[in-house]
């Protein structure tokens, strides 16, 4: 991929691709504002890098999923009004994706102005990498820079179509993520050990995999140890366990290392050895820790308990490289918080290189006040992980060799 170093782009129009899908909240008086401008605040250092350089900037995202049509609910409006307040810039918001006004409105742009596109998701052509969306998108602009590493799994007009159509290069966040997460599976620093936890084995089995292969320990939390319990042949109550992800944890346990060392290929594949559980999931939920695993009827597994904790923590204090995605536990509730707390702040002690997936791992680290103690955390969610799993990324991959020279 091009940077944006290798570009030349002094009074030329900048079609930014950048992943403005953030949180909003409804006011008293029913209006919309950005709740938390994180993902805005990330996409600044392209953005007034290009300004710095003399760029005309006509940037794009999506917010939600408006099926292709507008919805006043998920207008771009508020992070225009926050965007004008963190850059102090001219941000004028168009009125449409494309067409004659928002065509007017990017001819018309000044050195260091900015445009915002409304929601790129009004427009059917989107999800669809529509090529006529992709052309009138590249009408706007002279060059393409794609900086929404949250969106680049998904092959869009404004993430691949429109690379082949402009001179284009990645920004500063988007190319920042792919060095990082590229960077620990290729030349990790040793021992790599990786932290999965989450809801269901089925939504991060390449990811699993792809860590059993490369890693030296995958450690297994959150609500997906379930399925590798069942599969060892212990009881788990009233746990989240479904038989297709059972099988799926039965056919990765094969595939780790059946000795205390880890081999070529298979990393070692630790699940937890006790457990914190409730009879239901609520804030006073009747609870109670467990010495082993086996969870009677009845009852639940919502957190890892402090023998899996401590040996966790080990593994990651001893660590040259870390990855973590997905939380310990049901941490939104203080009684099942412990777990994904005290890896949370093993992580944030860790002497290695620490890389935190996005979503809930970052809700985490942000509740507990450590989201600025970790080397890298991750902007993206789905990107992340099939960046991990090693899939290519069609926003990544059209700017390999894309555009025109």
């Amino acid at each position: 991929m091009k940077s944006i170093d290798q570009l030349d782009v002094q009074g030329k129009r900048v079609l930014v691709r950048v992943d403005f899908n953030v949180p909003m909240r409804k006011e008293g008086d029913g209006s919309w504002v950005v709740a938390d401008d994180t993902r805005i605040v990330q996409a600044l250092p392209t953005i007034e890098e290009l300004r710095a350089a003399g760029a005309k900037l006509v940037l794009v995202s999506h917010l939600g999923r408006p099926e292709g049509r507008p919805e006043a609910d998920l207008s771009l409006a508020p992070v225009a009004m926050r965007l004008r307040e963190l850059t102090g810039a001219e941000v004028t918001l168009a009125p449409e994706v494309v067409g004659p006004r928002a065509h007017a409105l990017a001819e018309g742009l000044k050195d260091g102005e900015i445009l915002l596109l409304e929601n790129v998701r009004f427009e059917p052509g989107e999800t669809a990498n529509d090529p006529d969306l992709a052309r009138a998108l590249a009408d706007l602009a002279d060059i393409y820079v794609n900086d929404a590493f949250g969106a680049a799994h998904r092959a869009h007009a404004s993430t691949a179509a429109v690379a082949h159509l402009l001179p284009c290069a990645a920004g500063r966040l988007l190319e920042r993520e792919v060095r990082t997460l590229t960077g620990i599976l290729e030349h990790p620093e040793r021992p790599l050990v990786a932290v999965i936890g989450g809801a269901k084995v089925a939504d991060k089995i390449g990811v699993i995999d792809r860590f059993l292969q490369l890693a030296d320990v995958v450690m297994i939390g959150g609500a997906m140890s379930f399925p590798f319990l069942c599969a060892q042949g212990h009881t788990v109550g009233e746990s989240l366990c479904g038989g297709q992800d059972t099988e799926h944890a039965r056919k990765l346990l094969g595939q780790a290392s059946d000795t205390h060392a880890p081999q070529p290929g298979r990393a070692r594949l630790l699940v937890p050895s006790d457990l914190v559980i409730g009879d239901r999931l609520a804030e006073d939920a009747d609870h109670r820790a467990l010495a082993g695993v086996e969870v009677p009827k009845g009852w639940m597994g919502l957190d890892i308990g402090p023998a899996t904790i401590e040996r966790y923590s080990t593994e990651i204090a001893r660590a040259g490289t870390i990855f973590w995605n997905g939380p310990m536990g049901a941490f939104e509730y203080e009684p099942f918080a412990q777990g994904t707390r005290a890896i949370a702040q093993a992580v944030a002690r860790a002497s290695g290189v620490t890389v935190v997936g996005g979503g809930d791992s970052a809700a985490a680290l942000a509740d507990f006040g450590l989201e600025d103690t970790v080397d890298h955390l991750s902007t993206g969610g789905g990107a992340t992980l099939e960046l991990v799993e090693g899939r290519t990324l069609p926003g990544v991959q059209a700017l390999e060799g894309a555009g025109i020279a």
